[in-house]
Parts: C-alpha cells; structure tokens; sequence
C-alpha cells in the first residue's frame, strides 16, 4: 500500500513539474510546423512592420506591440455568420486580462472601406470594446489581406497564393509574443479553444 501512494505521489510530482516547465512551440510557416526551442534566431518569423489606424482615429503600427502579448484576429462589422461569435470570445478574452497590461487583443476588418474609423467606433461602443485592451483596426486593404495571409498565417488554405480579390475570412485567433513571433493558433468560435488560448497567454507571462 506504501508502494502504491509513493508512486501515485511521484505521478503527481511529475505532472507537476511537467506543468511548470511547459513551453510554446514557435511558427514560421502557415502548415504551422511547431519549433519547440528556448530562442529563435533574429530573422525567425514574426509580423512584419506595418502601419494601420484604431477605431479610437490614432495610428497603429507594429511597434505599439513590441512588449505586448497579442492575440490577433480578422473580422467584419456586417458578417452574419463566423464574426459575432468571434466577437463574443474577443470580449471574454478582454474581461479576462482587463487589468493586465502586458495583454493586447487586435481585430482586423476585413472590408476596411466599409468599416472606417467612424464605423468601428460606433462597433466598439456596442460591443463594449474597451480601447485600453482591445483595439478594432483598419486601414489599407492590401496592407490588412497581406498581414493576415503571409505574417499571421490566418488563412486554412495552404499553398494557394491569393490576392485582394478573393475574400479573407476565417475564425482563427493567432497569438504573439513580446517580441512579435506566432505562438499558437485557435478556432476563435470555440469556447474550448479560447480556454486553451487563455491558458497559453498564461504561459507566455511566465517567459522571461
């Protein structure tokens, strides 16, 4: 019986140490072929240089998220389908980390023409968008479709090089680290997912 409790004990103490010590692959390709490593190299992948404006009418650009744990998704403010709900997890995910300054979650319109600055703000205050945890972009439609399929890798559909034309539409959240590299993937409708998600947020603090 002794037996028995010191290996359920030793069960215990692994599984805890195994929690502690757990870690996020990073991603460079949109197959997401997970790098379980300490630190990447310099020119490892991460989101590129950009510059797009807030609902809240200031400039947005890459360098707001260096320091910064980002979770990034792309959205429309008229989709009846995917968007509400995607919306809906964005919102838990800010109740959430509310009081957590080193979080920032980032929503990209999709049809940045349709959705302006006076559209998304007008969005915002409906969803009860707070501006000093969740920022809802838009800007140059190039800029927005090339982020998403080449930087965030958001799209499913691996290997098709598409352009401006064909629609972006997807429900994944993507989440980045301080220094801008992909660290997971999630299914933005799940609520499953999003339980993963802010799990993994949790472990990305722990990173020195």
């Amino acid at each position: 019986m002794d037996k028995v409790i010191l290996m359920v004990c030793c069960v215990i103490l692994h599984a805890c140490q195994h929690k502690q010590e757990r870690t996020l692959p990073y991603y460079n390709t949109a197959d997401f072929t997970p790098h379980f490593e300490k630190e990447v190299a310099t020119d490892f992948h991460r989101i590129r240089p950009f510059k797009l404006i807030a609902h809240t009418n200031t400039p947005f650009t890459e360098k707001q998220m260096d320091g910064k744990i980002c979770v990034a998704d792309f959205f429309f403010t008229t989709c009846p389908g995917i968007c509400p709900r995607m919306t809906t997890n964005m919102k838990m995910l800010q109740d959430t980390f509310l009081n957590n300054d080193n979080i920032l979650l980032l929503s990209h319109s999709v049809t940045p023409v349709e959705d302006d600055v006076n559209t998304l703000r007008k969005f915002a205050k409906y969803k009860k968008v707070n501006p000093n945890k969740w920022l809802l972009l838009t800007g140059d439609k190039e800029e927005i479709y090339n982020l998403g399929r080449k930087f965030y890798f958001v799209e499913e559909d691996q290997g098709i090089d598409r352009d401006t034309s064909a629609f972006l539409h997807t429900e994944n959240f993507v989440l980045i680290d301080k220094n801008r590299h992909i660290r997971g993937i999630y299914n933005g409708i799940s609520l499953a997912s999003i339980q993963h998600l802010i799990e993994d947020i949790r472990t990305l603090e722990k990173e020195e």
